[in-house]
């Protein structure tokens, strides 16, 4: 789902929602219904929107790095049975900086040369033990030094971690 002031170029990719009778719950709870399609909630106050759907969901703040090693290539990591970059929760009290490399290094077993600049933030929604969380994950731009052997988590869900050239 987008949540934007502006229309998208290509609009037709997405159904409108009604922003004013929006039940956020209701919806995700019938997304199996509607199948794999795009949504988008068009309001002047995204920010306005996304405080409101923070309150009537678990949040949960994480963070994570696009990770390039000395020959370009780029980390990712295979947890239950989808391909992803490494991240993780932030804990109470720590900064998402260091947690950005913290949970880099652990899901790894790397050391993080550098982490460069915020990248972006990212929302995804999922169900856990009955309730409907929200993640925000703050990524970064970070480098290690040569191209490290990777050892993932196992514990964490992590069948594999491997080094993909950027044109793969």
């Amino acid at each position: 789902m987008l949540i934007t002031d502006k229309k998208p170029k290509q609009i037709d990719k997405y159904q409108e929602l009604d922003v004013d009778n929006f039940d956020f719950v209701s919806f995700y709870q019938q997304l199996d219904v509607a199948g794999k399609q795009s949504f988008l909630l068009l309001t002047n106050d995204p920010a306005y929107v996304l405080k409101h759907l923070k309150k009537k969901l678990t949040y949960i703040k994480a963070a994570g790095g696009l990770v390039e090693n000395a020959e370009g290539q780029l980390l990712f990591i295979h947890r239950n049975g989808k391909w992803d970059l490494p991240k993780g929760k932030v804990e109470p009290g720590e900064k998402v900086k260091i947690a950005a490399i913290r949970e880099v290094e652990e899901e790894c077993g790397l050391e993080v040369k550098s982490r460069d600049y915020r990248i972006t933030k990212t929302y995804h929604v999922y169900p856990m033990d009955g309730q409907i969380v929200l993640k925000r994950t703050t990524w970064y731009k970070m480098s290690v030094s040569g191209v490290p052997s990777l050892v993932p988590q196992q514990e964490e869900g992590i069948s594999q971690a491997i080094w993909v050239a950027r044109h793969e």
